[in-house]
């Protein structure tokens, strides 16, 4: 099997994924998993497809992650495996669907507009 790529999105975060053969090991900017993300909560996030599947030790993956925080980096991954696993095997594409992990999350931050401090905060209204 030759690698296969695809690309995870989500806030201001992106992650260009790679998956080739292997024993199931994912290296994020040439770190470790579990180094890149000490949160065993977000090392989850990262490895759901792949538990879905059952599919964990099968894989090595490597991923380039820029841009965004730890928690979107994190969901960009798990977009990313997600669409090359699909690549891989389009039979899984309804039960990863299922579980919501083909979707690209839309929310981003709204930008701030003029004459005001944020994006939905106004300054204090003074009547007199």
């Amino acid at each position: 099997m030759e690698v296969v790529n695809a690309i995870g999105r989500r806030k201001a975060a992106i992650a260009r994924v790679f998956v080739s053969e292997g024993t199931g090991k994912i290296v994020i900017n040439k770190r470790e998993l579990d180094n890149y993300f000490p949160s065993t909560i977000l090392q989850y996030v990262v490895q759901q497809p792949l538990n879905k599947l059952g599919v964990a030790e099968k894989y090595d993956i490597k991923i380039n992650l820029n841009g965004g925080g730890y928690k979107g980096q994190a969901e960009a991954a798990r977009l990313g495996i997600a669409r090359a696993l699909v690549k891989i095997n389009p039979e899984d594409k309804s039960a990863l669907r299922a579980e919501g992990f083909m979707t690209r999350d839309p929310r981003v931050v709204e930008r701030k507009k003029p004459g005001q401090p944020k994006a939905r905060k106004r300054f204090q209204f003074s009547k007199r």
